[in-house]
Formats: C-alpha cells, structure tokens, sequence
C-alpha cells in the first residue's frame, strides 16, 4: 500500500511538523493568566457547541495559560482536534499495516477508506490553522478578510465530514474490538472538529455582522 511505504511516511513526519509549526504561534504559555478567569471563559464559551462537555475538558488543559480572546480559543480548538486527527492516522496505519495480508477483506477495505478520510482531515485541519492565523495580519474587514474566513469555515467543515465519514463506514453492530477502538477515535476526531466549527462560527459572525454595516454593495 501506498500509505505504508517508508518515504511517505517520511514526508508525512515532515508535513506533520510544519503543520504543528503553524500551531505553536497560537499557544501563548509566556503571560501570567487568571486561571479561574480563563476557566470562566473556556466554560461560557463551550456553552454553545454541540458536545460542551468534551469541548470544555479539552480546552481546558490550556487554562494555565492566557487565552487572548475568540480567535485564540479556536486556535486552540483546532490544535485539539488535528492532533486527535493526527493519533487517530497514526492508529489507522498501524491496523493497516497489520491487515495487510487480508487486502481483499471488507474490514481491511474499511480500514483503508478510513485512513483517507482521516489523513484529509489533518490536511484540512492544516490548511485551517494556518489560514486562521492570516487573519491576525489583516485590520480591514473587507472581501479579503472574508474569504480568509470562508476557507477556514470549508476546511474545518470538510475536516468533519471526513471524519463522520470514517465513522459511518463502519458498522454499528458485532464490531471487533479493533474495529470498535477505530470508531470511537474517529467519533472522537469528528465531534472535537464539531466543537472547533462552533467556536469558530461564533468567532466569524461577528465580522460578517460588521462587514454587512461596513461594505458598500
């Protein structure tokens, strides 16, 4: 399979440390934070996603550090969900690679759609963190600023599309136990990425408002 070979799994590594390298700028762990201020914040702001509970035990971890406002939670939000992205891939190569003597089984086959649908996934998540973060560089809401957040709003939809996707494809009844952990990762994958999209939603109309009042038709 093209998936296990070694040079992709190479550039695979390499793509994953770019990609994580557009995430670091967002993770400001330097100023000294109220942690109960920023838990407020994490709490009230989870509120409004469609798995709060998940979405606050995430973000959660990052209560030690200063989160500077909507934008920087969904930052956040989308590191949280490309690096479950990312462990789930890294699940799915290992099943993969174990089956592979099993191509023509409808599990193997399975498997294999899902490694697609979940390595799309972290390149959409990619693509979102760093367009997300063109957005610090621009003062002007105009068309620009609100195509920037139309690829972010794409991407991030289409990240959870691929991970509902691997979930769906596997079947709800009499799962092996491998089977089984797969779907609850990718589950895992596509309701963080929910949570992400609703942050992200709530951070985006707020431009769209302005850009309604601001823009000359």
């Amino acid at each position: 399979m093209a998936y296990l070979n070694q040079p992709l799994i190479i550039v695979t590594f390499l793509s994953l440390f770019l990609c994580l390298a557009a995430v670091e700028p967002s993770l400001d762990l330097h100023q000294p934070p109220n942690q109960n201020q920023t838990m407020a914040y994490i709490k009230s702001s989870c509120q409004g996603t469609r798995y709060p509970d998940l979405c606050i035990r995430c973000l959660a971890r990052f209560s030690n550090s200063t989160i500077d406002g909507p934008q920087h939670l969904v930052h956040l939000a989308l590191s949280v969900s490309l690096f479950r992205a990312l462990k789930t891939r890294g699940y799915l190569f290992k099943v993969a690679k174990e089956l592979e003597e099993f191509k023509s089984d409808r599990v193997y086959l399975t498997v294999q759609d899902c490694v697609t649908q979940i390595d799309d996934s972290v390149d959409q998540l990619c693509q979102a963190i760093k367009e997300l973060r063109m957005l610090n560089k621009r003062t002007t809401i105009d068309d620009n600023f609100l195509w920037h957040i139309s690829n972010v709003e794409t991407w991030v939809s289409t990240a959870l599309t691929d991970a509902s996707y691997c979930v769906q494809s596997l079947p709800g009844t009499k799962m092996s136990k491998r089977t089984a952990t797969i779907k609850v990762k990718a589950q895992n994958v596509a309701e963080v990425t929910s949570n992400a999209l609703n942050l992200f939603h709530r951070y985006a109309s707020s431009y769209h408002v302005e850009a309604r009042t601001s823009i000359k038709p």
